[in-house]
């Protein structure tokens, strides 16, 4: 027997709250089995590398996180389609998130030779600025999908998702403007950035597990 349009949406958003918390546990142990992997340092994007003794493991589970993330757009682009145009830019973006920083980092290694970029590494990185562009622009969207006249304290929270989102890329970014203090850390910045990044999908994903919820007793 096949699941309600309901029962779906509110699979898919538990689904997207497990996958969220389940990334940052699994980055963290994989992180543990690369001998000299260092969190705060090296880039998540390294796990992935064929170098990596988890190349394969970690490859094979940002596929699965894409997929969950283009399920969970779809979702979200049912539950909220009579909002308009805001609500379809909004679920499109959370599904090149899925692409770009899901599938993508796990189809593309991010190999290096030497100190020049593979050919897979370009298109990785490619693919993971456009992902990692959809979801800093993702809360400025949904704002318009949910204004602040109705839903102030969402609207307020993904105002400072947005600047926070904004200031820790930028501090990723300035490993490429040589060899200091910040630049150091790029692992942290990259994962502070992913936090953040989580935190938003796991409240909307609340957001939309508690509406489906509700409603099937209404």
């Amino acid at each position: 027997m096949f699941p309600t349009k309901k029962q779906g949406v509110l699979l898919i958003c538990i689904l997207c709250i497990l996958t969220c918390i389940g990334d940052l546990l699994v980055l963290y142990l994989l992180g543990r089995k690369f001998p000299g992997y260092d969190q705060a340092l090296n880039t998540i994007s390294s796990l992935g590398a064929s170098v990596s003794p988890v190349s394969n493991l970690i490859s094979g589970w940002w596929v699965i996180i894409g997929i969950v993330f283009i399920l969970f757009a779809f979702a979200f682009g049912i539950e909220y389609k009579e909002k308009g145009k805001s609500a379809i830019i909004a679920a499109w973006l959370i599904a090149l998130y899925g692409l770009g920083e899901g599938m993508g980092s796990g189809l593309f290694k991010a190999d290096h030779i030497g100190d020049s970029l593979t050919t897979s590494a370009i298109i990785h990185d490619a693919l993971g600025g456009i992902g990692t562009l959809a979801i800093l622009i993702l809360p400025l969207v949904m704002q318009r999908v949910f204004p602040k006249e109705e839903y102030r304290v969402f609207n307020i929270y993904s105002g400072v998702i947005f600047y926070v989102g904004i200031f820790s890329s930028f501090l990723f970014l300035l490993r490429y403007t040589g060899d200091n203090v910040i630049s150091h850390y790029t692992g942290l910045w990259q994962r502070i950035t992913l936090i953040i990044s989580y935190a938003y999908f796991l409240v909307i994903a609340f957001r939309m597990a508690k509406n489906e919820s509700i409603s099937r007793y209404k």
